[in-house]
Formats: C-alpha cells, sequence, structure tokens
C-alpha cells in the first residue's frame, strides 16, 4: 500500500502541472479582457475633480481589479 500511495501524489502533481501549463497557453492577453471596466476606471481616473482621484474612483478600481482576477491576473 505504501507504494501506491506514493505513486498518488506524484500523479496529482503531474495532472496539476499539465492543467496549469494548460491553462497559461489559454488564457488571454490581459489587454483583451476587461476592456469595458478598464475604460470606465481610466475615465475616472483622468477626468475627476477631486482631489484624491483614487479615493473618488476606488469601485471602479475595484470592479477592474475583480474582474482581472477572474482571469488569473494579480493588479
Amino acid at each position: 500500500m505504501d507504494a501506491r500511495t506514493a505513486t498518488i501524489p506524484s500523479a496529482a502533481a503531474a495532472a496539476a502541472a499539465i492543467s496549469s501549463t494548460a491553462t497559461k497557453e489559454n488564457k488571454p492577453k490581459p489587454c483583451c479582457v476587461c476592456k469595458e471596466e478598464k475604460s470606465k476606471r481610466d475615465e475616472c481616473m483622468l477626468f475627476s475633480n477631486a482631489k484624491d482621484p483614487v479615493a473618488d474612483c476606488k469601485s471602479f478600481i475595484e470592479q477592474y481589479r475583480s474582474c482581472m482576477s477572474g482571469f488569473g491576473y494579480q493588479v
């Protein structure tokens, strides 16, 4: 039983490695996703009249981050 137990984690690790490689190959470019959220965020940041545009546009920034994280990107 010890031999079987030792091979199962190895097979699982190999499957995980193959899965992560396939995911990276199929992952869209960051410029091609979340275009609407990015546009809203950028527009808010550029045209905000607040002293602190980051605080003023926080909801748009969070929406963009949430969208990007859905595609596996950390912004």
